[in-house]
C-alpha cells in the first residue's frame, strides 16, 4: 500500500477536505446468488471531480495510488474509487484525524468492516446488513424526497 509516513499533515489534511466536499464513503448491499446469504456486501470511498479538471484531479490521485484506480465516466466526472477492505483501511488510518462532516461514515465503514470479517452465521449476517442500512441515515438519497415546511 501507501507510505503514509511520507505524506505530510497537510497532504492528509488536504485529501480529508477532499473526501469530506467532494467524496463519498458508502457500503452497497448487492443481491448476489453466488454468495453464502445471497448478498455482497461492497464498501468503498470514492472521490469525485469534473473530467475538464482531470489533469488536476490526476495529482490528488497520484498521492494515494496505491490505495484504488482512477475511471472516467460517461457523464463528465472522473472517479477516484478505493474499494479493496485493506486499502480502505489504510486511506482511513491516515485521513480520519482530519475529516469533519463524514466522520460518521468514517466509523460506521470501518465497523462494517470488521463485522464482516466476523460473519459466521446467517445472524451475525444479518446485523451486519443492519450496520449496512445506518448509511442511510448518514448520506444523501437519489431517492430522498423533501418536505417543505411552511412557517
Amino acid at each position: 500500500m501507501c507510505d503514509s509516513s511520507n505524506m505530510t499533515s497537510t497532504q492528509k489534511a488536504y485529501l480529508a477536505g477532499f473526501l469530506d466536499g467532494d467524496g463519498s464513503i458508502y457500503v452497497r448491499l448487492k443481491p448476489n446468488p453466488t454468495y453464502r446469504f445471497g448478498y455482497q456486501v461492497s464498501p468503498y470511498i470514492v472521490l469525485f471531480q469534473s473530467s475538464r479538471d482531470r489533469e488536476k484531479f490526476s495529482l490528488i490521485c497520484e498521492m494515494v495510488k496505491s490505495f484504488g484506480h482512477l475511471r472516467e465516466r460517461n457523464d463528465g466526472i472522473c472517479e477516484f474509487v478505493i474499494n479493496k477492505k485493506d486499502a480502505i483501511r489504510e486511506f482511513l488510518a491516515f485521513v480520519k484525524p482530519y475529516i469533519l462532516l463524514k466522520a460518521k461514515q468514517a466509523e460506521l465503514i470501518l465497523e462494517i468492516l470488521d463485522a464482516k470479517e466476523k460473519v459466521e452465521n446467517k445472524k451475525d449476517f444479518e446485523l451486519l446488513a443492519k450496520l449496512v442500512d445506518r448509511f442511510r441515515e448518514l448520506n444523501y438519497s437519489k431517492k430522498r424526497k423533501y418536505v417543505t415546511l411552511t412557517p
